[in-house]
């Protein structure tokens, strides 16, 4: 397996993608937040005492993708063109999915811009509801889809 996030010495480095051809590049990822049926129903009410969550967790979301390369080393500073989140509330599972989308006509990959966006929107979900449920938790922060570059397509089959 080759690490290109490391010279010949064993240090890190940023990978060289000047050679790399701009292509346009697409990543969504996702976060889960699972909660009390309690706090999910005042979410979707709009009733948690510190407003808006979702609105906030939105804002959270696309400001953080755009940090990205200040939050993960060895990232490269991306010009995003899009930045997107959703949110999914599953009311049987207890369960919010924040999702990020990004676009970004690029020589490297934005999944972890995509990656960034939906974990901050998921925190900030936990963030402004701790005090009413602190039972709160975050799971699954992975890559549901990436296109663009060498390595093409990837879509993650999730189970229904």
């Amino acid at each position: 397996m080759n690490f290109n996030h490391f010279d010949e010495q064993g240090h890190a480095v940023m990978v060289d993608v000047s050679s790399k051809q701009e292509t346009m590049r697409t990543a969504t990822a996702a976060a889960d937040v699972i909660m009390s049926a309690e706090l999910l129903a005042a979410i979707a009410r709009k009733s948690v005492s510190k407003g808006d969550v979702l609105g906030v967790a939105r804002l959270a979301g696309i400001m953080a993708a755009k940090k990205t390369d200040d939050l993960i080393p060895l990232s490269h500073p991306l010009s995003l063109h899009s930045v997107s989140i959703e949110f999914d509330q599953d009311p049987a599972a207890c369960r919010i999915q924040a999702r990020c989308t990004v676009r970004a006509f690029e020589r490297t990959g934005v999944e972890m811009e995509a990656m960034t966006g939906a974990a901050v929107a998921a925190l900030t979900i936990y963030d402004m509801c701790k005090g009413t449920d602190k039972s709160i938790s975050i799971a699954n922060i992975r890559l549901l889809y990436k296109e663009g570059g060498k390595s093409g397509l990837y879509r993650r089959e999730e189970a229904a």
